[in-house]
């Protein structure tokens, strides 16, 4: 398996799609990244050579934010957000949606998949043991 800034990518996938294993590089970038590096994004991740790879490597960590620093900069743009009191920085810190999407019937699996529904009010009877 090869390992690409410290992620083992998949070799029995295409090196196009096997770059998308990375945080921060979807698809799109990862053909940005093969087409600078003259590689072609139908081969197998296990034919590419060590030439190549490095290459490849140069490429990400010259140009582009992913993994860690990446996730950090999010973080710290979150927190920013919450420090300043701002609306979308109290959302993000109570789990809820920040961008203006419905929560009264969706957004079911961010508040948990609570399902409150409105019934009688009578419990059901007892049943004799």
């Amino acid at each position: 398996m090869p390992r690409v800034v410290g992620v083992s990518i998949p070799d029995n996938k295409q090196i196009g799609v096997a770059l998308t294993y990375l945080y921060g590089v979807g698809l799109a970038l990862s053909r940005k990244i093969l087409k600078e590096a003259n590689i072609d994004e139908t081969r197998k991740a296990s034919s590419i050579t060590l030439d190549e790879l490095n290459k490849i490597k140069e490429i990400i960590g010259k140009n582009y934010r992913i993994e860690g620093e990446l996730r950090r900069d999010i973080m710290m743009n979150i927190r920013r957000l919450h420090d300043i009191g701002s609306w979308r920085g109290s959302r993000h810190a109570k789990r809820l949606t920040v961008r203006g999407q419905r929560t009264r019937t969706n957004s079911r699996t961010v508040r948990g998949n609570v399902r409150k529904t409105v019934t009688s009010g009578r419990k059901p009877a007892a049943k004799p043991t």
